[in-house]
């Protein structure tokens, strides 16, 4: 007991060096830690689009690509920077973004999506992911991780005992520390996303409604919160709703300044 007492130290103690040595802060003023390089990310991102590209069928659907790319750079153009914006023929209602500035909608979130507003809520979120930078941090939780089993498993001996202790400091780490940190990501990219739709002069209190879509679409086919990289959908509703009180002056000042986005006039054509 005395041996998985010092492991468990020693894996504490490699952790928090990690953190000392990689600590940054999120735009919402959360810290995160960042092991990997920003240009490997981008780097990262650009493979995957390219991937995805060749792997998934790219909708050629003239009105659907249209209002998509009126929303996404309606959106973009508060983040600043060139982005790529690809609708892929996938009825999963899904939308993605990746570094390097990659921009991914499956025509099957447009099913969900009832208006500009929502899906501005939806490219909006995905956005925020890249900005905060979640698939650095995500990937450097993992790899921190890693490191600490790795350490535990070489000086652990093999003993039934032994592997029950590495067992529950694998589960202890999945449930502990990945899965909500992953949770934390969701609801962080959300308010991201809010604040960026409403600056664009897209009606924030539309992002409320589309989880209410997609909730009703999942028709409660979701796992326990607790189990769930994903906040459910009322922990999304509530969390939104909180924060429109924010970004309710920025989306009026947008519509001040005339930012007045008419991307569904290409669903009434």
């Amino acid at each position: 007991m005395n041996t998985i007492a010092n492991i468990l130290r020693l894996s504490t103690l490699l952790l928090i060096v990690l953190l000392i040595q990689a600590c940054a802060t999120s735009p919402m003023g959360r810290r995160q830690l960042k092991l990997l390089p920003e240009g490997q990310m981008q780097q990262m991102g650009l493979q995957a689009f390219d991937s995805l590209k060749k792997e998934t069928p790219i909708s050629r659907d003239r009105t659907k690509n249209r209002f998509v790319e009126c929303v996404a750079h309606a959106v973009t153009n508060i983040v600043g920077g060139e982005w790529e914006v690809v609708v892929f023929k996938d009825d999963t209602p899904n939308a993605f973004a990746l570094p390097g500035g990659k921009i991914g909608v499956h025509t099957g979130i447009l099913k969900v999506t009832a208006n500009q507003s929502q899906l501005a809520a939806v490219i909006g979120h995905e956005i925020g992911h890249v900005i905060a930078h979640h698939g650095n941090e995500r990937a450097s939780q993992n790899l921190a991780m890693q490191t600490g089993m790795q350490v535990a498993s070489a000086a652990i001996p093999g003993s039934q005992l032994g592997q029950l202790a590495v067992a529950a400091l694998g589960m202890g780490a999945k449930y502990g520390v990945l899965l909500p940190f992953s949770r934390t990501h969701e609801s962080e990219a959300d308010l991201i996303g809010l604040e960026y739709m409403a600056a664009a002069g897209f009606d924030p209190r539309e992002a409320p409604k589309l989880w209410e879509n997609m909730a009703a679409a999942s028709n409660g086919a979701s796992p326990p919160e607790f189990l769930s990289t994903h906040p459910s959908n009322a922990t999304r509703i509530k969390g939104l709703k909180a924060y429109l009180s924010t970004v309710m002056p920025k989306y009026q000042q947008a519509v001040r300044e005339g930012k007045r986005p008419d991307c569904d006039r290409f669903l009434r054509k």
